[in-house]
């Protein structure tokens, strides 16, 4: 049997334009054009649905996990486009950083910690 690979995520919204924008803005600020995004060779494909809730009322369900050299590069960058966090915090494999889309979908950025 073969070990699927993940190429693309379909995340829906009632407000597209405004999602998209706001992840090219926070994760992809080189992006241009229309269409998926691509975050390092896997796509985000946004797109306007009418069968969910204009808000996520169940965040935690699915997270986007984004493994990061430096912590506090990424987090400066997340800052500076406006993003909502939920945490941030120090854990025995590394640390975390969890924050919100405007629909209220959860992400995080991780530094695992070096294996000594």
């Amino acid at each position: 049997m073969a070990t699927l690979k993940p190429g693309s995520m379909l995340l829906g919204t009632t407000r597209p334009a405004e999602l998209r924008e706001w992840y090219v803005k926070a994760l992809a600020p080189e992006s241009a054009g229309e269409g998926a995004i691509d975050l390092g060779g896997f796509l985000l494909v946004i797109d306007g649905r009418d069968d969910v809730e204009a808000e996520n009322d169940q965040p935690g369900r699915t997270i986007i996990n984004f493994h990061v050299d430096d912590f506090d590069a990424v987090e400066a960058q997340l800052n500076a486009a406006g993003v909502k966090w939920i945490s941030v915090e120090d854990r025995e494999k590394g640390r975390f950083g969890t924050f919100a889309d405007p629909d209220g979908n959860y992400l995080q950025i991780i530094e695992w910690k070096k294996a000594a």
